[in-house]
């Protein structure tokens, strides 16, 4: 049986918002469990009994994370809680225009759940508004790829080339302009 997938959503202007909706539809449709959370509000422990999560995140302002996340990141950094439980991937918005600050955003939450034991299943998908694909339209195929690349069960695989997840048909990001 599938463990829930639980997405969290930054966003500043609504568009990990949408994109994190479409992933919901397309996952559901193949029979997954999926909560959509926004980070308004949460704190750490929306990571305390463990899990399979989805950070889907733009980035704001010179790489930062959308204000809607700030209070998550702080809890996660003051409290520095222990997540070996936790397997996770990231959908990171931002546009390659920003050069040095390219979906930091979504760098910024791999970084930080990955030194508290979290473990990425797969690349993050990195959607560059630049590109002209929609990350709507790019995201949900990835997920596919990316929830097939796990055991079915929020697992990240193991053995040779685990966690290299799914193969990226485009890079696709949205910074400061999300």
């Amino acid at each position: 049986m599938r463990s829930p997938l639980t997405i969290l959503v930054a966003t500043m202007t609504g568009t990990a918002e949408m994109v994190a909706q479409e992933v919901q539809q397309v996952l559901e449709a193949q029979g997954a469990q999926v909560e959509l959370r926004m980070m308004d509000g949460l704190d750490a422990g929306i990571f305390a009994g463990g899990g399979f999560f989805l950070v889907c995140t733009s980035t704001y302002g010179f790489g930062n994370v959308p204000d809607s996340a700030q209070e998550l990141i702080d809890s996660l950094e003051s409290s520095r809680p222990e997540l070996s439980n936790v397997v996770y991937g990231v959908i990171a918005l931002g546009d390659r225009t920003y050069g040095d600050t390219f979906c930091h955003g979504g760098t910024r939450f791999d970084e930080l759940l990955s030194s508290l034991g979290a473990r990425r299943a797969g690349e993050m998908l990195r959607h560059d508004a630049s590109s002209g694909e929609l990350p709507e339209e790019v995201a949900p195929a990835w997920a596919l790829a990316w929830v097939r690349q796990t055991d079915g069960r929020g697992s990240a695989p193991e053995g040779p080339g685990a966690g290299e997840g799914p193969a990226q048909s485009s890079e696709s990001d949205r910074a400061r302009s999300e």
